[in-house]
């Protein structure tokens, strides 16, 4: 039996406030967003296990109606924090965290 080596999965993120990524200079629109994780399998293990080989942010937000969508590389880390500052963010009621 051939097993995938690879796999791809694709999410969607929501930020209700602007946000900032570090690779960007201007911040990103509130909106929801995909975020596509590739994988890949971990060989000579006796269970099925993938390695996270990387992770991408599609921009612009997908309610944005554009034609031309470009794919960001960003770590998890970041998108994590980011969306933990945009948790706090709804929280304590609007005001911008950096």
């Amino acid at each position: 039996m051939l097993e995938m080596t690879e796999r791809t999965t694709r999410t969607e993120i929501t930020f209700t406030h602007p946000f900032h990524l570090q690779s960007l200079a201007d911040p990103l629109e509130a909106g929801t967003y995909r975020l596509v994780v590739d994988e890949e399998l971990i060989e000579g293990l006796s269970f099925t296990a993938y390695r996270r080989v990387g992770t991408h942010l599609e921009i612009p937000a997908i309610s944005v109606g554009m034609a031309k969508r470009q794919f960001l590389q960003v770590s998890p880390a970041e998108i994590d924090e980011a969306l933990a500052r945009d948790g706090q963010a709804v929280q304590a009621g609007p005001r911008f965290i950096p």
